[in-house]
C-alpha cells in the first residue's frame, strides 16, 4: 500500500493509495526527529529546534532518504499517467513518509525509531544541509531593525499540475529581491535568498 500512487489505484479499481499512510508517516517522522533534537541540546530554543527539524523533514531530505533506500524502484504508477520530473520527485519524497507510516503500523514506534536512527539521524549527526530557511533569516534581520517585510505575487503561469510562481520581497516598500519557484513558498525563499545576496 505504501507504494501505490493514486493513478495506479484508480486504474486497478483499488479503494486506497499511499496518501493516508503518508499522513501518518509525516507525523511519526516529525515526532522521532523532534524527540532526537529535543534531547540533543537543552540550550536550543523552540525556534531553533523548528528550523533544524525543517531541514531534515523537507521534500529534498525525504527525496534523498527515499533514493538512498531505493524506495523509488517500488513505486507503482498508472500506465497512462504522464508526470513532470518535479511530480516524480514529489512522489518519491511522499513515499518515504508513507513507508514510515506502514512501518509504524507493522512495528510500532520503537521499530520505526530503530529504523530512523539508522537512516535519518546520521544525516543530522553529519549536519547535512537539505534546506536553508532564507525567509526566517531575512525576517530576523528585519525584525531586529524594525523594518517591514512583505512578499507579493507578481506572476503565475503554467498548467495546474506544473505552475511557476514569481514572488517579490518588499523591504520598507522597496523591491529587494525576486524569486521563481514551483510553489509560492519556494518562490518566496528564492526572493529572500536574493535579498540576502546569497549565491
Amino acid at each position: 500500500m505504501a507504494f501505490l500512487h493514486q493513478s495506479y489505484s484508480n486504474e486497478n479499481n483499488l479503494s486506497d493509495c499511499y496518501e493516508r499512510l503518508e499522513f501518518l508517516g509525516d507525523a511519526v517522522l516529525d515526532l522521532v526527529v523532534s524527540e532526537y533534537l529535543y534531547n540533543l541540546n537543552s540550550e536550543l530554543t523552540e525556534g531553533q529546534l523548528t528550523r533544524i527539524r525543517a531541514n531534515y523533514v523537507c521534500k529534498k531530505a525525504l527525496y534523498t532518504y527515499s533514493i538512498e533506500l531505493g524506495l523509488d524502484k517500488y513505486i507503482k504508477l498508472g500506465e497512462g499517467v504522464e508526470l513532470t520530473s518535479r511530480e516524480v520527485n514529489s512522489i518519491t519524497s511522499d513515499v518515504f513518509e508513507s513507508f514510515i507510516g506502514a512501518l509504524y503500523l507493522d512495528l510500532g514506534l520503537d521499530g520505526v525509531k530503530e529504523f530512523l536512527y539508522r537512516t535519518v539521524i546520521p544525516h543530522i549527526e553529519n549536519e547535512d544541509i537539505f534546506f536553508y530557511d532564507y525567509k526566517s533569516e531575512l525576517k530576523q534581520i528585519c525584525d531586529g531593525e524594525g523594518i517591514t517585510i512583505i512578499y507579493e505575487l507578481i506572476n503565475e503561469e503554467g498548467p495546474p499540475h506544473n505552475k511557476k510562481f514569481t514572488m517579490t520581497v518588499l523591504i520598507n516598500g522597496k523591491n529587494s529581491g525576486t524569486g521563481v519557484g514551483g510553489s509560492k513558498k519556494e518562490a518566496e525563499q528564492n526572493a529572500a535568498r536574493m535579498a540576502l545576496n546569497i549565491d
